[in-house]
């Protein structure tokens, strides 16, 4: 029996060239132009798949996709959409896409898509959600790399399966870590620990508690992280660098759904779903004999790779825009404008730090830049010679910025060198803790995050 796929799509010379495709290759087709006919047809004919545009003359297809997922809940439906928007493609994972692809569209490329949902279509999608909440705009980029990202996060917030991300330091995984934990609809915190910031004697009192008495100086009981997440997201960032014996006691957490506390007795119950990241190649890890097999086996349920930033230059245009957006609202100044001479120096630079350090370059960017406009003189990589080092800096408008200007420069870029560890900064600057935190204050400067 030959397949049935309905084509809604207004462009009437793509809605026919899609049809005479499908009908070559032994597809019975039924097409619309506009979502009220799509779906009266999608109500009255049994359909193996539907390829739904976006913009329609009488509406779009994310209003329209749920109605025909209740219509057809056996039917895989592909969005198509010119517009390059991650916040759309999760969106329509989330409601119940079986996948979504940009135009222009490739037959070929069209073709696999129908084919691959077709292997992988079940009655009834599992990551269907009847929720359908906007995400956050954290999430930029208009590549195919991004708009995979997006999806993995689409169909991983519906489950509890635990998630590995994996990816370069500055790429992000804590947003996308958020992102996940924000499309679940767990109604439960987001808790985040760093495993490498904090010393293995205490992480294990920050990951599962103690009881009072445990040890020295507890004088108190207090619940660790796991308790603390309750019917959340627990985030454990850095995983790679736990020690041994907390990695044992984390297989335990994750097979039994239960932990003990330090000192205690008994053991307590955990529902808090796992998302763990690595900057390292965990399996690496495993071969070097750093990291236990069975564990880095249970965290690695679901692997999302963030691409280097490197990777996909064409979004840097987007992130730029949003970052300096971003840190000039966070600084109290206008946004300001950003040459193509700098876009370009922006997109061929390698980028070691990625968006962090891209982040770090703009903010600095505009501190120099003192006539509104960012030009590629005003850009400073990191581990590149800058011929501006041994003389006073110039603004292309020939003014010099000020000392303020020149510090608070300064001191951004050596919290964004630690980190944002305070004691570290403290240390290159040769100041103290609290003239560090006056300064952070009069210049309203960032601390990064440590994703």
């Amino acid at each position: 029996m030959s397949k049935r796929i309905l084509i809604i799509e207004d462009d009437p010379a793509l809605n026919q060239m899609l049809s005479l495709h499908f009908e070559d290759q032994g597809y019975r087709v039924f097409s619309a132009k506009a979502c009220d006919p799509g779906l009266a047809l999608a109500m009255t004919e049994p359909l193996d798949v539907i390829l739904l545009d976006q913009q329609l003359p009488d509406g779009e297809g994310i209003t329209l996709l749920p109605q025909l997922i209740a219509a057809r809940p056996d039917a895989a439906v592909v969005m198509m959409t010119g517009q390059h928007d991650l916040e759309l493609a999760i969106h329509a994972i989330k409601a119940g896409a079986a996948d979504f692809i940009h135009k222009p569209l490739k037959t070929a490329t069209l073709q696999a898509t129908v084919d691959r949902v077709l292997t992988a279509r079940s009655p009834e999608p599992e990551h269907v959600q009847s929720s359908r909440q906007s995400p956050p705009g954290d999430l930029i980029g208009r590549s195919q790399a991004m708009l995979e990202v997006s999806k993995q996060i689409a169909l991983s917030a519906g489950n509890m399966a635990t998630v590995l991300l994996s990816g370069e330091s500055g790429t992000g995984k804590e947003v996308v870590a958020r992102l996940i934990h924000q499309h679940s609809g767990r109604g439960g915190p987001f808790v985040a620990v760093n495993c490498a910031a904090i010393v293995d004697t205490l992480l294990e009192s920050e990951l599962f508690g103690h009881e009072k008495g445990a040890f020295t100086g507890a004088d108190r009981s207090k619940p660790g992280k796991f308790e603390l997440a309750a019917d959340g997201t627990l985030f454990l960032d850095e995983i790679a660098e736990l020690a041994p014996p907390l990695q044992a006691k984390l297989l335990r957490a994750l097979q039994e759904r239960t932990i003990e506390r330090i000192g205690a007795t008994g053991s307590i119950a955990v529902r808090a779903r796992i998302i763990a990241a690595t900057h390292r190649d965990l399996f690496g890890r495993v071969r070097d004999g750093a990291f236990r097999e069975d564990l880095a086996y249970r965290l690695n349920v679901i692997n999302i790779e963030l691409p280097p930033l490197r990777d996909r230059p064409d979004d840097i245009p987007l992130l730029a825009t949003a970052l300096l957006a971003k840190a000039a609202q966070h600084n109290s100044r206008s946004v300001p404008a950003i040459a193509q001479s700098a876009i370009e120096a922006l997109q061929g630079h390698t980028w070691p730090g990625n968006v962090r350090e891209l982040e770090n370059v703009l903010t600095q960017a505009m501190v120099l830049a003192r006539n509104g406009q960012i030009g590629a003189q005003h850009l400073r990589f990191r581990g590149t010679a800058d011929p501006h080092r041994n003389t006073p800096e110039t603004a292309s408008d020939g003014a010099l910025p000020s000392l303020q200007e020149v510090e608070a420069a300064h001191i951004q870029r050596v919290l964004e060198h630690t980190r944002g560890h305070k004691g570290q900064t403290c240390d290159i600057l040769g100041i103290s803790r609290p003239a560090l935190d006056r300064k952070i204050e009069k210049y309203r400067l960032r601390l990064p995050d440590r994703d």
